[in-house]
């Protein structure tokens, strides 16, 4: 049997499973931690916070069963023509399997093709697998945050042209 892999833009019933992986995610890896998405409010209402111009929010379902996601946010004061990547969390079962570079090509696909010129993001150590993959893809570190996503608990941060 194969496994039925579908992505999609996130709708309001997504809500309470996305943040269950998202939050589950950040404990395995041991990134709970203030200043994290772990403890912002949005976390439980990502469909209404990608209701935002400018972002977009898919979710990955295997076999009907909602395993992570990815979107892009105009997170406040980058640089113009830029947009965040954000909220890139899989559930471990999906995990290398591709799904996380499908979803992230598809976010930066949305970002190009909404006329953003360059992506943003932020993570933390305690995700090294995820910054390699970012590396690996064409993201570069930077030596300090930009704009204000209001995650203080992040430390790496990279952009990538789109």
């Amino acid at each position: 049997m194969t496994a039925d892999i579908q992505i999609n833009p996130i709708t309001p019933s997504d809500n309470i499973a996305l943040a269950k992986v998202i939050r589950d995610t950040l404990t395995e890896f041991g990134a709970n931690k203030p200043g994290t998405v772990y403890f912002d409010p949005t976390t439980d209402a990502l469909f209404e916070l990608f209701s935002t111009t400018g972002s977009i929010y898919y979710v990955a379902t295997l076999n009907n069963e909602l395993v992570g996601g990815c979107g892009i946010y105009p997170t406040e004061n980058l640089p113009e023509g830029t947009c965040e990547l954000v909220k890139l969390y899989l559930k471990s079962e999906a995990r290398g399997t591709g799904l996380g570079k499908k979803l992230m090509e598809k976010s930066m696909q949305w970002a190009k093709d909404n006329g953003y010129s360059q992506v943003y993001l932020e993570s933390m150590p305690e995700l090294a697998k995820a910054v390699s993959i970012y590396e690996k893809v064409g993201f570069e570190r930077l030596t300090q945050p930009l704009g204000n996503s209001g995650h203080c608990g992040c430390d790496i941060w990279m952009t990538k042209q789109l």
